[in-house]
């Protein structure tokens, strides 16, 4: 049954990544609860990718819950120059806590892509800063780091940014590590032009919306090493990453890596509120500290801080204790068994796990815009699994609350698909791509 509001969507909603002149109408979705999302109709739906890689406890998670009511009885909202508030301060010691070693300073901003900007930013106006200005980025073949323009113009050329390619700054490639050299062609970049090159971003270890590409520590280890030698600052962008999704808290973590900057979201919040964090060195910081207003970082976004949300993610962070280091794990090796069971089966390219990411390639055109993703999701869909495809490359990222059960009935309904089995037309389903 139709619920009245989707008139209204229908009239004057504007979805993400939804080509409307072909999409049917969206699910309407009245609440959710651990794993699940239940629609206007009490049908359930399971969350196998955690709403966009968010939620990571499980949705309305009752702490998470009290900790904004309660925030919300006593302070809303404030402006975040000139002024503070107790949640912002403990949540930057928290979170300098538990992040890679160096890293003291942390800029609030309010999403992943705006992190990345931060974090672009503060590496090209430090150098400024001290009198050496160096104007260029170097990142990954097939990375993504956002849909603002400095963080499309640090992500890979393609569908997602060919309207506005006159528009992007110069950026160097490195070869994705899971397909080149990247540790050769970075040396050749620093001999060329490694008085021009600012900073090197990465997504460590994990290249998401490009298809979950997992790359070797080692690798990243690497541009570490050579990065740090040649006085450039080595970005991890771990808005993704983060927050538990590859075994520890940070991937950085399973390189021992420590970089320069980093880039939060998603997670922070346990998924409940927006919020983003770039965290930097000392010295990075230091180069913005002088009498000359000019080398201010004039940058900032009007929910900066904002105490429900770091309250939010100050309840989330309490939840990372070893019952959730234990289910964790649990996830990563139901991951590996139904893996295991799908790599030689027909019309399956590969399989990759990283942690709580798991990845099925499928045999199919390749690409954000094949057909197999979209015919994918709206059998799942129908079978009551959320899988969003990107392109031909089926993933699971599961909150943590998932039981074995609820995964392998996320495994099985790829399993149906990979048999043969289609969605049934219909007039109304999930948001898809196009």
């Amino acid at each position: 049954m139709a619920h009245p509001f989707l008139s209204l969507d229908a009239a004057h909603v504007w979805h993400p990544y939804t080509q409307h002149h072909q999409a049917p109408l969206p699910r309407p979705i009245a609440r959710a609860a651990g794993s699940w999302l239940y629609d206007t109709d009490g049908q359930a739906v399971l969350d196998a990718i955690s709403s966009w890689w968010v939620t990571t406890h499980g949705h309305c998670h009752p702490a998470l819950v009290q900790a904004i009511a309660e925030q919300a009885r006593t302070l809303d909202q404030v402006i975040f120059a000139g002024f503070t508030h107790e949640p912002a301060a403990r949540l930057a010691a928290a979170l300098v806590q538990r992040l890679p070693a160096g890293l003291s300073r942390v800029f609030f901003s309010d999403n992943g892509s705006t992190a990345v900007e931060v974090a672009i930013k503060l590496s090209l106006q430090s150098f400024a800063n001290r009198g050496t200005p160096r104007r260029l980025i170097a990142a990954l073949d097939n990375a993504y780091h956002g849909d603002t323009f400095g963080a499309m113009a640090a992500g890979a050329r393609g569908v997602f940014t060919h309207m506005y390619e006159p528009l992007l700054f110069e950026v160097a490639r490195l070869p994705d590590p899971s397909e080149g050299d990247t540790v050769r062609a970075l040396e050749a970049l620093l001999d060329a032009r490694g008085h021009e090159l600012a900073a090197v971003i990465v997504e460590p270890l994990v290249l998401g919306a490009s298809g979950m590409r997992v790359w070797d520590a080692r690798v990243l280890q690497a541009i570490r090493a050579r990065t740090a030698a040649a006085g450039v600052h080595l970005i991890a962008d771990e808005v993704m990453t983060g927050f538990g999704r590859t075994g520890p808290m940070f991937a950085c973590a399973l390189a021992t890596v420590h970089p320069d900057l980093i880039c939060l979201s998603k997670g922070i919040t346990g998924g409940v509120l927006p919020l983003g964090a770039t965290v930097a060195t000392e010295a990075i910081f230091e180069a913005f500290s002088s009498s000359d207003r000019r080398k201010t970082f004039f940058h900032g976004h009007s929910y900066t801080a904002n105490p429900m949300a770091c309250a939010a993610a100050l309840a989330s962070l309490a939840l990372f204790d070893e019952a959730c280091e234990g289910a964790r794990q649990r996830i990563a090796d139901c991951h590996t068994r139904h893996l295991a069971a799908l790599r030689n089966v027909p019309g399956v390219k590969a399989v990759r796990q990283l942690g709580t990411v798991a990845a099925v390639e499928l045999e199919a055109p390749s690409g954000y815009l094949s057909d197999i993703g979209r015919e994918l999701a709206a059998f799942s869909l129908q079978q009551g699994v959320l899988i969003r495809p990107l392109g031909n490359v089926a993933y699971c990222l599961p909150p943590y609350c998932t039981r074995d059960d609820e995964l392998d009935r996320v495994y099985t309904v790829l399993q149906r698909f990979l048999d043969g089995e289609r969605a049934a037309p219909l007039s109304t389903g999930g948001p898809v791509d196009d």
